[in-house]
């Protein structure tokens, strides 16, 4: 299984902002102040795609409510936490009766257009985290880690809190209860 190194991962990281800042127009995305997180599934299966939102989770959970205040810092918090961001997926998956392996890379990947509540980041290349489980076949999340859109509602029900914790909201439960109160 590859493991996420903090010096090669450093490398490709900075190799990555480095290109983002200062290459041409024509090749730099148009938000490269962004930092993504991006997860994939193993598979499509229900079970894989739940394994996928619940490493999200970890992530986000052990990564914290960061409050970088550029794109260099907040990707030097995430290179410095990378073997912790591994053990916190693998622990995750291992919880939930899976022996899938994770795999961490940071880099610049492509992302199609995305809109978090009024932000809109065009598709392009940006500089990300990218976290694939087992096969790597699955439906995808992703959001912003800086500047810190990873609050923002994903559409599978869960939303995270100013604070950056956890609020699970169904709004199925929300019309029962405005129904039946």
């Amino acid at each position: 299984m590859a493991r996420f190194t903090e010096l090669a991962a450093g490398l490709v990281c900075a190799a990555a902002l480095t290109a983002a800042l200062v290459s041409g127009a024509g090749s730099s995305p148009a938000r490269p102040e962004a930092l993504r997180l991006h997860v994939i599934a193993n598979s499509d299966d229900p079970e894989d795609q739940r394994l996928k939102l619940l490493v999200r989770d970890a992530l986000l959970e052990t990564y914290g409510g960061a409050e970088a205040t550029s794109k260099e810092e907040a990707c030097s918090r995430l290179l410095a936490m990378g073997s912790e961001l591994q053990a916190a997926a693998e622990r995750t998956l291992r919880e939930n009766g899976s022996d899938d392996p994770v795999v961490l890379e940071a880099g610049e990947f492509d992302f199609p257009d995305r809109t978090y509540g009024s932000e809109t980041f065009p598709a392009g290349r940006y500089t990300a985290l990218r976290v694939v489980i087992g096969a790597g076949e699955g439906q995808n999340w992703w959001c912003v880690m800086f500047p810190p859109l990873c609050v923002i509602d994903d559409g599978s029900g869960v939303r995270y809190d100013e604070d950056g914790t956890l609020a699970f909201r169904s709004w199925i439960a929300e019309i029962w209860r405005g129904i039946f109160g």
